[in-house]
């Protein structure tokens, strides 16, 4: 098959650019700032690795920054309503059932006092405490690709005990302290309030215990997040449901769940080497991304605890990744997801592998666990497809 001339694919660029320009237009009710924020979209599609005021606006053939300026300061729009636009074209675009909802945080680095939300806070960014706007960002990942559809900025509670301070950065007065945990929370909602398709969560450990994983189980969706080494994991059975499978540590519990007791470390650390698969968590720059892993279930987890209109059964488990050539344990993330007839971890490494196209890798302390649901739940998939753009 041959691939499409320079000329074909510039074009056909060129139009997706302009029907996208197209879709923004009915944010601005005149035309000259509708202008200007095309104009500021070409510049931040542009060569430049710094995208300055400056930079724009001569990008733009303005004499000066005054009109970039206005869009990000005196403009009047909805962001939000450009949030959804954004959300809406990735969904049309590169929707699966199976896609994975990936959150994570990213730092920006700043050197005063006055942007929004700034202050001395870690940030994987710079890999330290330093000064620095902290954003959490949902990207949606599929076979078909990979696109950022939500994002909101972490307020740390210097900025939202300080009134005065928020009334100078012009921060609505209704914005209160969030966590990162609580912020993942609203945007899984509205991913949800608008019925984008998903079938698992993927996030790191700031994320791994608590209200996202609540509100993921009361939405039925399958989830791989990360948790510290040091958290402590027990596996439990209310009742006999499946028939007993091969103990991973010792002898099965009943209801066919093996006892697993212990710090993640501690587990990782006693599981009979047969217990470990080398597999592959996607492809890398230089190939094949090969870790052992390892995965133990804990429970089994009725869906109708959870939301009534729905049946089944999930597993929950941890899913631990080791280096190949140390040994040493690098990740552990829990999680849920349906009770499979066969190979229950496999679904789980490939969510903790696409996690890695839209975030960073996971920090060497941590752990995580998956969540999944039982043969009767319908629309949760297991695919091992990659989550870069097709080719």
């Amino acid at each position: 098959m041959t691939g499409a001339s320079i000329e074909t694919t510039l074009e056909l660029w060129a139009c997706s650019l302009r029907e996208v320009k197209g879709r923004m237009r009915g944010l601005f009710t005149q035309e000259r700032v509708a202008t200007s924020a095309n104009l500021f979209l070409d510049g931040l599609l542009g060569d430049e690795r710094r995208k300055t005021g400056w930079m724009r606006a001569e990008a733009a053939g303005d004499p000066g920054p005054w009109r970039q300026q206005a869009i990000l300061g005196r403009g009047r729009w909805e962001a939000d309503g450009l949030r959804d636009i954004v959300r809406n074209y990735v969904v049309e675009h590169l929707a699966t059932d199976d896609a994975v909802l990936v959150i994570d945080e990213t730092g920006f680095l700043k050197q005063g006092k006055a942007s929004c939300g700034v202050a001395r806070q870690y940030t994987g960014s710079a890999g330290k405490i330093t000064n620095c706007q902290i954003g959490v960002f949902a990207a949606y990942v599929s076979a078909r690709g990979h696109a950022f559809i939500d994002r909101a900025l972490y307020l740390p509670k210097s900025w939202t005990n300080d009134p005065a301070r928020l009334a100078a950065a012009h921060v609505p007065e209704a914005v209160a302290f969030a966590t990162k945990p609580t912020l993942a929370v609203q945007m899984i909602r509205r991913a949800l309030a608008a019925e984008v398709p998903f079938s698992w969560v993927a996030a790191d450990a700031v994320y791994g215990v608590g209200d996202v994983e609540q509100a993921l189980r009361r939405a039925c969706k399958g989830y791989v997040l990360g948790v510290k080494s040091d958290h402590h994991f027990g596996s439990w059975a209310k009742r006999p449901k499946v028939p007993a499978m091969r103990s991973i540590v010792g002898k099965a519990a009943e209801g066919g769940k093996p006892p697993v007791a212990g710090k993640a470390e501690e587990i990782a650390r006693d599981l009979e080497p047969e217990i470990w698969q080398r597999l592959s968590a996607g492809e890398g720059t230089k190939g094949a991304r090969l870790h052992d892993w390892a995965y133990c279930e804990l429970a089994d987890l009725d869906a109708d605890e959870y939301d009534e209109t729905q049946s089944g059964l999930w597993t929950r488990g941890l899913l631990i990744r080791r280096n190949i050539v140390t040994a040493i344990s690098l990740s552990s993330q829990h999680g849920v997801r349906p009770a499979p007839a066969s190979r229950p971890s496999s679904p789980s490494k490939a969510i903790a592998g696409r996690s890695r196209t839209a975030s960073k890798p996971p920090r060497t302390s941590s752990a995580s666990t998956t969540t999944k649901p039982g043969r009767g739940m319908a629309g949760i998939a297991m695919s091992l497809s990659l989550c870069s753009p097709s080719r």
